[in-house]
């Protein structure tokens, strides 16, 4: 079972170097229902993340060794561990060591004497800021688009993974993983986006479109309501779709042709679901016809038989 699913609260980790302000804050934490975790040192900590999942990190500023700032800068650094908010807890008066713990990427703070009514009022703020954001993540991962936010410059500040496959798949490399995703965007879209933002033409009418590899690449560009920041709503087809066609060469219905179109752009069971509003179990009963009625056994070889009737018929055309 998940250790989630039996701390309903969720999972706080606390790193501090005095076992006295550990064990009162811990007990707080595990009577209002939360899972604790501990770590006394910043290197304990990383370690545990290398194997653990917390919701909120509470840490400590001031630690021998490893302190605070520099343990958050690492966990910033980190793709696995860079979206966990982390609050500091720090005795410290001087306003350059609080604006300190922002720069490394923390969220919050607590001035100590730690009152145990603040901090279980900030985790649980903390906490629900990072679901509502999660939430938001994974229906933009479902939605059938890939996501990039880019500055004016064009230069990347925030992407999905599905975004990294595509622009992956753009540049014709491996696919690239948070670490190593690229900074910038590809100069064909950069300057596409570029012209866009610098003449005030960001509408949903104006896309960007690049033919590589047999494969069509589409982009929409949309303002943030900031007005810093612009989001790209990125696609990826399989050339040019014509499902009624497709559905009367084939012998198929609408919906299996539409099936077959999202299952073409390396979309799963569970994306075509979340895209037609149909459940995986639906859409795979919907592949298991698609297979006998195409003579096949698997989603590439339903696929290849789709892209070679296209092929054909572009040809015949």
């Amino acid at each position: 079972m998940n250790l989630k699913c039996q701390y309903r609260q969720g999972t706080v980790m606390i790193v501090d170097d005095v076992p006295a302000n550990l064990a009162p804050l811990s007990d707080a934490l595990g009577e209002a229902g939360y899972r604790v975790l501990v770590a006394t040192d910043g290197v304990a900590a990383l370690e545990q993340l290398r194997y653990a999942d917390p919701d909120v990190i509470l840490m400590d500023a001031v630690m021998p060794g490893m302190d605070g700032f520099e343990t958050c800068r690492h966990l910033k650094a980190n793709p696995a561990t860079r979206s966990i908010p982390i609050i500091f807890m720090t005795g410290l008066g001087e306003l350059d060591d609080l604006l300190r713990g922002f720069r490394e990427g923390a969220v919050d703070y607590l001035v100590k004497p730690i009152r145990h009514e603040e901090v279980l009022a900030r985790v649980e703020a903390h906490l629900a800021q990072s679901r509502m954001v999660y939430r938001a993540e994974e229906a933009l991962e479902r939605s059938g688009f890939a996501t990039i936010s880019i500055d004016a410059t064009g230069r990347i500040v925030w992407l999905t993974s599905s975004a990294i496959r595509w622009l992956a798949a753009l540049s014709g490399t491996q696919v690239l993983d948070f670490e190593n995703a690229p900074r910038h965007l590809p100069n064909a879209l950069r300057d596409w986006a570029l012209k866009r933002i610098a003449s005030d033409g960001v509408t949903e009418n104006e896309l960007f479109t690049l033919h590589r590899d047999g494969k069509k690449f589409i982009a929409k560009l949309a303002p943030c309501e900031s007005g810093r920041e612009y989001l790209l709503l990125l696609q990826e087809s399989s050339g040019d779709w014509n499902l009624e066609s497709l559905r009367e060469s084939l012998g198929l219905t609408f919906r299996e042709a539409e099936i077959l179109m999202w299952i073409a752009r390396g979309k799963t069971n569970r994306e075509v679901g979340t895209i037609l509003g149909s459940s995986p179990r639906t859409v795979n009963k919907h592949l298991e016809h698609i297979f006998e009625k195409l003579g096949v056994g698997t989603r590439a070889a339903a696929v290849a038989v789709v892209m070679e009737r296209m092929r054909t018929g572009a040809e015949a055309a």
